[in-house]
């Protein structure tokens, strides 16, 4: 089948360059990755992954993780199992 369909998209230059970054490393360019997107979405018909609207609770505990509160900073894995009481 031809390629002729179009797609434009506007989305923010620094989450582009990363995500081009990430297919260069995958052997992929920008558009062999949205044509895999694609054709997952099809498969799937769906989108390919979970999409969901967090809890309250959820949605509080990332709020004051991404403010720095709340916090439980461990050195190593030994000292996260440690305070874990593991």
């Amino acid at each position: 089948m031809s390629k002729s369909a179009m797609l434009r998209a506007r989305l923010e230059p620094e989450l582009k360059t990363h995500a081009e970054a990430i297919f260069a490393r995958l052997g992929l360019n920008s558009t062999q990755a949205i044509t895999i997107f694609y054709r997952q979405v099809e498969l799937h018909q769906g989108l390919p992954f979970n999409v969901a609207i967090p809890s309250a609770t959820t949605k509080r505990t990332l709020d004051a993780t991404d403010e720095g509160r709340d916090l439980i900073v461990c050195k190593d894995a030994e000292d996260m199992f440690t305070k874990l009481g593991i």
